[in-house]
């Protein structure tokens, strides 16, 4: 049905059926999707959206650093962004990207749609002598998961500087919104009323500034991250918010969970907010040991610890 679809709709893009999710999610483990398409451009992505019938499971991933697909697998479609929507450019500011013109003097815009990795935003920006991005050079994923769920690190957050994006919804439209338009907070990200709609682009407003500094702080904030974090393994970045006032990682390691495993799952010893795929873990064993340390905490904390990764499909 899908290919006559690709032919019918005159699709640019590939099309793909039955692919294993733990080749496209960073724990390298998962189940398998009923269909997989990445699209060569927004126009392509119409396209497709609009040729889907209309109860057809919709989930947009980049680069998956973020996102558990349980062993029975996914029905419905993926829509792959990170090989597609690459484009990012500098821009004066405008009132067509959210930013006032009379800022132009202090501030630049980004554009950057949502495949493009969110290390290379930040580094894009220093490079244009805007500051304050640097933080997202600490983020694994892509600009659209970082939209997603309002992604941050080292004191910032994604939507303090977002001052447009670009939306497409299930019958292929595009919208421009603002950021009046959603419901924003730690981890949050929530359109406002509710709406099927995922991100394409978001223009980012950031102060004009010393470019060298910020690549100097890229470079810091890098080997901050490869010192505290399990890069060497496969895993998804920090699994649990941090409660108001307290640190998940420091709840997690109290309980003496530091290294605890279930098959070849295993909490880092190198931080405990990482769940490390040791070779061969199955969804199962993350998403058991992901609810075995939200158990262990409770029961001596607590504290109701909130997964920040998305676990999606059957088990």
């Amino acid at each position: 049905m899908m290919a006559a679809l690709k032919r019918l709709m005159h699709l640019r893009g590939e099309l793909l059926e039955e692919v294993s999710m733990a080749r496209h999610v960073s724990w390298r483990a998962g189940g398998v999707v009923e269909r997989f398409y990445t699209p060569v451009d927004i126009e392509d992505l119409s396209l497709f959206l609009q040729g889907l019938p209309p109860g057809e499971p919709v989930y947009f991933i980049g680069l998956g650093s973020n996102l558990l697909v349980r062993d029975g697998g996914l029905r419905g479609t993926v829509v792959h962004l990170h090989a597609a929507l690459g484009d990012i450019h500098f821009e004066a500011c405008d009132s067509r990207n959210g930013c006032a013109e009379q800022d132009a003097d202090t501030h630049g815009v980004v554009y950057a749609q949502a495949g493009v990795a969110s290390p290379k935003v930040a580094r894009f920006a220093a490079n244009h002598d805007l500051v304050g991005a640097e933080f997202l050079a600490g983020i694994p994923g892509t600009l659209g998961g970082a939209l997603a769920m309002n992604a941050g690190c080292y004191g910032r957050e994604t939507w303090e500087f977002v001052s447009l994006v670009q939306t497409i919804d299930r019958h292929g439209e595009v919208h421009a919104r603002a950021p009046k338009e959603f419901d924003i907070a730690y981890r949050h990200v929530a359109a406002k009323p509710e709406r099927e709609e995922w991100f394409l682009s978001a223009w980012l407003r950031l102060p004009k500034g010393d470019g060298a500094a910020a690549r100097e702080e890229i470079k810091r904030l890098l080997a901050k991250r490869v010192a505290s974090q399990p890069l060497a393994l496969p895993n998804a970045g920090s699994v649990f918010r941090n409660p108001p006032g307290d640190f998940a990682a420091r709840l997690i390691e109290g309980c003496g969970l530091k290294g605890f495993w279930i098959g070849q799952a295993q909490v880092s010893e190198k931080h405990a907010n990482f769940i490390v795929n040791l070779g061969g873990a199955s969804a199962s064993d993350i998403e058991s040991l992901i609810e075995t340390v939200q158990q262990a905490v409770l029961d001596k904390t607590g504290v109701a610890l909130e997964r920040e990764v998305r676990i999606i499909g059957d088990k």
